[in-house]
């Protein structure tokens, strides 16, 4: 039998695989039937910010919600580990001074200094790692589920308790976009500081280009400063809530939408895979390109022109 399966092709393992998943969907259909759509689910609920606690500041809206909470875990986490980290470091390498070695290699040498002059990556290293450990930790506390689903509370012993769900606050838009306006902010900043106002302006023109074509280079350059904005925010935001949606719709969601039992053996092992996918690449490697691409901003902002 053995070997028999060792020499049965992919292709029919795959095969039998898929008429398994078939019977399997036609069975829960037959015991649980059609069923009826649930008009009362709301799936963008999900990712609704209910106060918490109502906390307002004249127009100012202070409230405490989830997206605070997972703000300040992924903030403590990021102070937590530079401190742990700076404190265990000892002459004499071991298994965590290895990874912590690795971090550092990456961030300093591959991010920073990569895409910045020496003196400039030794200044701004410390708010790049930064920025990259809060998004990582951000993105990947997104993925465990807590307690934080107000909508459909549990009980336990008498006591209404929210029930379990992922949630990450780079899902929501004014995360990212706070975190770019604080990198462009920045990058401009240096650049005036290394340039003066107006040979900054100058740099934003390719050597070479005089005259009259200077002036729509330097227009087309004005603008892709400010698409950053929306390309950097964007790019992480668009990740992470398409991911969170992936998992949330594969996990459940059409099956309760649809009062389809049987199609859950289609879409649960796709959010086990969309998960895997997600917590494997896609939340050290949104984090990665945010660090990158504010060192190139940094550096571009502070070398010599293009």
């Amino acid at each position: 039998m053995k070997e028999r399966a060792k020499a049965m092709k992919t292709r029919t393992k795959v095969l039998l695989v898929f008429i398994g998943l078939i019977a399997t969907s036609v069975l829960l259909g037959v015991i649980f039937g059609g069923g009826k759509k649930n008009e009362s689910f709301q799936p963008q609920n999900e990712f609704k910010l209910e106060p918490w606690i109502n906390l307002k500041l004249g127009p100012v809206d202070m409230s405490i919600n989830k997206a605070v909470m997972y703000l300040v875990i992924a903030s403590a986490l990021t102070m937590a580990a530079m401190i742990w980290v700076a404190k265990r470091m000892e002459e004499r390498p071991n298994r965590v001074q290895t990874v912590v070695e690795s971090a550092y290699d990456l961030t300093f040498n591959t991010i920073t200094r990569g895409n910045m002059d020496p003196k400039m990556a030794v200044k701004w290293f410390p708010f790049v790692a930064t920025l990259f450990f809060f998004i990582w930790f951000s993105n990947m506390i997104g993925y465990i589920p807590l307690p934080i689903n107000t909508e459909h509370p549990i009980h336990i012993f008498g006591i209404e308790v929210p029930a379990l769900a992922i949630y990450a606050a780079t899902a929501n838009l004014s995360v990212p976009l706070m975190l770019t306006l604080i990198v462009w902010f920045s990058y401009h900043v240096e650049g005036v500081r290394t340039h003066g106002v107006i040979g900054y302006l100058k740099t934003w023109v390719p050597s070479g280009v005089s005259g009259a074509a200077s002036v729509p280079i330097f227009l087309i350059e004005v603008i892709s400063h400010f698409v950053r904005i929306i390309s950097l925010s964007v790019r992480l935001f668009a990740n992470i809530l398409a991911g969170h949606l992936l998992i949330l719709f594969m996990g459940g969601g059409l099956v309760v939408l649809l009062g389809l039992a049987a199609l859950g053996v289609f879409t649960l092992p796709m959010a086990i895979a969309f998960f895997i996918f997600e917590v494997g690449l896609v939340a050290t490697l949104q984090a990665f390109i945010f660090a990158t691409l504010t060192s190139i901003y940094l550096g571009g902002a502070t070398g010599e022109g293009h």
